[in-house]
């Protein structure tokens, strides 16, 4: 099933989430990810903020789990769903700690993770990490280079404009062939970086029409993967007409992969929906 799921609970931005999210837990995101799991689902995500200033915390929301303590946790109950950071911020860590912490995931995974990577917005929490805010994008580049010439790779060597290695080890790392990175972003640079740096894009906050215009205008290759979510919480049991519809057009507008959120007021009506969308993707051949 080409259908992931942005995780309910480890993110609570104003106006995406329900009340029950509030009050739920890892207890409940354990069943809601091996249901998903269990049902063929794609992929689940996890996103990354360290610290948010309270007045932006206001707009964007506080509650930020740690990816990769949490999709290492889910890897452990979980035997077949990809694993998605969406997204780790390049320019808050080094690529070699990227490459062995996340290769690391990958091993114990299976091979499961997709590494979402961003350049990043919040200069605030740039400047409390110590990361450099003002040129951050050519810094992302060569991060995503040296991250390409080190996952998978007991010793890898790289030499390039902001990052400089080599005879250095990092096991584990990853066993994937090569680990997919998706570059998240809605502008034409980060499809084209997405395009020249990596193996997918993660855009948000795009009308789907402009949305098709820009990947017609980049002539993507086979094989490129554009996650895309919904919109508005799919209902699948209340509304599977116009369920169908809403994938359907994102998958028309040019996504190979949806992220989909679902209308839940508990954990256990989130499981519910997941079984309903499971089974109207089982009858509509273009959603897999």
């Amino acid at each position: 099933m080409r259908i992931g799921i942005t995780s309910p609970i480890v993110t609570a931005n104003p106006g995406a989430h329900s009340d029950w999210e509030e009050k739920a837990g890892i207890a409940e995101l354990t069943e809601i990810a091996e249901t998903a799991d269990r049902l063929g689902f794609h992929h689940l995500t996890c996103s990354e903020h360290v610290a948010i200033p309270v007045e932006i915390a206001e707009q964007r929301g506080a509650t930020y789990w740690d990816p990769l303590v949490t999709l290492s946790y889910l890897a452990a109950r979980t035997s077949g769903i990809r694993l998605v950071t969406q997204v780790v911020v390049l320019g808050y860590h080094h690529p070699l700690e990227i490459a062995k912490r996340y290769g690391t995931l990958d091993l114990v995974s299976d091979g499961r993770v997709t590494l979402g990577l961003g350049v990043g917005s919040l200069a605030e929490e740039f400047d409390l990490l110590g990361a450099t805010f003002e040129g951050r994008g050519a810094i992302a580049d060569d991060s995503l280079k040296a991250l390409r010439a080190s996952l998978g790779q007991r010793t890898p060597s790289y030499h390039g404009s902001h990052f400089d290695f080599e005879n250095l080890v990092i096991e584990p790392h990853a066993v994937q062939a090569q680990l997919p990175l998706w570059i998240g972003g809605r502008t034409p640079r980060s499809l084209r970086r997405a395009l020249t740096l990596a193996d997918g894009w993660v855009p948000f906050g795009l009308p789907l029409d402009e949305l098709t215009r820009m990947l017609d205008e980049a002539n993507v290759p086979d094989g490129f993967e554009v996650s895309l979510g919904a919109g508005r919480p799919l209902d699948p049991i209340g509304d599977p007409e116009r369920t169908r519809d809403k994938v359907a057009r994102v998958l028309a507008a040019g996504a190979t992969v949806v992220s989909a959120t679902v209308h839940a007021d508990s954990s256990t009506h989130y499981r519910e929906q997941l079984e309903a969308l499971a089974e109207l993707a089982a009858g509509e051949p273009t959603f897999n």
